[in-house]
């Protein structure tokens, strides 16, 4: 039975982890305190708790990664809001927690690892991405992604698969809400570029089945309506009020294009009405 590590079971990493035991993997899911423990374990997934650090290796990691073929890392980067000045090389940037990861990593049983990274790495263009568009990151964030995303596919002793997904949608992120009630909200006619959970394990299971390693993939839905059209229609199917936008700038936003799991993944969108 191959075992799989999966770095963060949080809103994505731990229905993922639940899907992937139903697939027959043996599941080892971290999380960065113990109150999740029995939920994990109830699942079936070997429950590990600890936190990335940028210093310093917790023993702990030790045994996650133990035995384990495949390693997937699912956590956010964390670099909004008040977080927003991680940008500096201190103990909270996401791109030295993951080198001071890396060494453990290529010493352990590990071969494989998928990496969830973001559209966010292409910044904002008047543009069709696909994986082929030079990135040119403007937050922090997508900055430090693009970082680890070149870091790990520059390891010759894994071979690394990038998953960029689009908008994350689904439980406990309803896109009604996203912009309900909110006064001149710029781009309106800015493309938009989601994926609903229940797709972004798909892919996820799809890439383990296919053995798609050493490569990178877009993931956003390939259904592009306006902000407008979108947050106005999704504000209105639950009685919330819908935003208004600001049409005296140009609306400026990529369309992220998802060709190439389609074709390559033979991927088929589960979630197109989002």
């Amino acid at each position: 039975m191959t075992q799989i590590s999966i770095l963060g079971c949080g809103w994505l990493g731990f229905p993922l982890a639940k899907a992937l035991v139903k697939d027959g993997f043996q599941i080892k899911g971290s999380t960065t305190s113990t109150d999740k423990k029995e939920l994990l374990e109830n699942a079936g997934i070997t429950h590990f708790s600890f936190a990335l650090e940028t210093d310093t290796v917790s023993d702990i990691i030790l045994d996650f990664l133990a035995g384990s073929e495949i390693l997937i890392i699912a956590i956010p980067p964390k670099l909004r809001g008040k977080n927003k000045d991680y940008s500096d090389a201190n103990k909270n940037s996401f791109v030295k927690k993951i080198e001071n990861l890396l060494p453990y990593i290529e010493k352990s049983t590990v071969e494989k690892l998928i990496f969830i990274s973001s559209t966010a790495i292409y910044g904002e263009v008047n543009a069709t991405i696909t994986e082929d568009s030079i990135p040119n990151p403007v937050t922090e964030s997508g900055k430090q992604l693009l970082q680890i995303e070149n870091l790990l596919m520059d390891n010759n002793q894994i071979k690394t698969t990038i998953l960029r997904f689009g908008g994350l949608i689904g439980p406990d992120r309803n896109p009604a809400r996203f912009l309900a009630g909110k006064e001149n909200v710029a781009n309106p006619d800015a493309p938009v570029n989601l994926i609903h959970l229940d797709d972004c394990i798909g892919i996820i299971q799809k890439i383990l089945d296919k053995k798609a390693w050493n490569d990178h993939f877009n993931a956003a839905a390939p259904h592009h309506p306006s902000r407008k059209e979108y947050y106005t229609q999704k504000a209105l199917e639950q009685e919330l009020v819908p935003p208004t936008f600001n049409k005296t700038a140009p609306s400026i936003g990529k369309t992220i294009e998802s060709e190439k799991l389609i074709n390559q993944l033979k991927y088929t969108f589960t979630q197109l009405d989002l």
